[in-house]
């Protein structure tokens, strides 16, 4: 049996598309299907209408409910705890994503030595603006958090029990699952995919959400900003050494007074504004170190019920 995570927030309309989509999955796959549906605190009517849908489906079934909305990583988590398969797979409710990049996930899985597959987007049919925005972030995410994320970003992901063991020991918070994927190594294969329109609902990555991922990445695996600050704070300080040194010549040599309330304000200001951020700089970075001693649950889950498949037609029932 192979396992698939599925993470639910505000996707009550693509739910019947994506059972039916999940119930050909299965019907495909030459293993057992597991399904793990994960309801992130979904505002809207997805866990009742899964747990209507889904003693019908012809697949093995988790539904698993967290008491608020923690995230869409932290739902992945929890699935991922939860899944009993061989091969573990993770796509999102939208799909967007095919699902038979799940198919060649587990295929590769089998057949190749990769303990970890992911999905590679070689185009999007999103709007423009979407396409820009995404384009531009994960040009960033590349630059200061990770290179070796392909172009387009990992929004999906299959791997190994190994893998899955070593991910979900590392229980840090206000962190980046995919930073952690590429943190911990082992060998790697990619699927390349078109990323499909979205059909139903709006996506819930906001861009907070994006501005809030790109600064838990920053801060948990890169010294950039750091080594920025220090930067900024040599280079003030050689400006100023220079500009001292030009200013007492002037003044015992050539007797010049050298006027500076002007360029002393800018220059206190300009330091000052230096010294606050640097210092919100650090608080951030050891905000983020308490958080993790505090150890809190990254998730909490407040029901869980299992589901399988109905008998075939004209098999005896208990």
């Amino acid at each position: 049996m192979n396992s698939l995570i599925i993470p639910v927030y505000r996707n009550e309309a693509n739910i019947p598309d994506l059972l039916g989509a999940l119930a050909a999955l299965a019907s495909r796959l030459p293993d057992p299907l597991e399904v793990i549906f994960v309801d992130d605190g979904s505002p809207d009517n997805s866990h009742a209408i899964l747990a209507r849908a889904l003693p019908e489906m012809p697949f093995t079934a988790q539904l698993l409910r967290h008491s608020r909305n923690f995230g869409s990583f932290a739902a992945i988590r929890t699935g991922l705890e939860a899944a009993r398969g061989t091969y573990f797979a993770v796509m999102a409710a939208d799909l967007q994503e095919p699902p038979e990049l799940v198919e060649a996930f587990f295929q590769q899985l089998g057949t190749e030595t990769v303990d970890v597959v992911v999905g590679t987007r070689d185009n999007r049919a999103d709007p423009i603006t979407t396409r820009l925005a995404a384009g531009s972030f994960w040009w960033l995410y590349r630059k200061l958090v990770n290179p070796d994320v392909p172009p387009g970003g990992v929004d999906v992901f299959a791997c190994n029990r190994d893998f899955r063991d070593q991910l979900l020991a590392m229980k840090e918070s206000n962190s980046s699952l995919i930073g952690l994927m590429y943190w911990i190594g082992f060998r790697r294969g990619s699927v390349a995919y078109n990323r499909q329109e979205r059909i139903h609902g709006k996506s819930a990555w906001t861009l907070r959400r994006k501005l809030k991922y790109m600064l838990d990445s920053l801060f948990s695996f890169s010294d950039l900003p750091v080594r920025l600050l220090l930067a900024a704070g040599a280079g003030g300080m050689l400006v100023s050494i220079v500009l001292g040194i030009a200013v007492l010549g002037l003044r015992l040599f050539s007797g010049t007074a050298v006027p500076g309330y002007t360029a002393t304000m800018i220059t206190i200001l300009f330091f000052g504004g230096l010294n606050a951020f640097g210092l919100g700089l650090i608080g951030s970075y050891v905000w983020r170190a308490f958080a993790n001693t505090q150890n809190r649950p990254l998730s909490i889950v407040m029901s869980r019920r299992d589901f399988s498949p109905p008998p075939p037609d004209g098999a005896p029932t208990r």
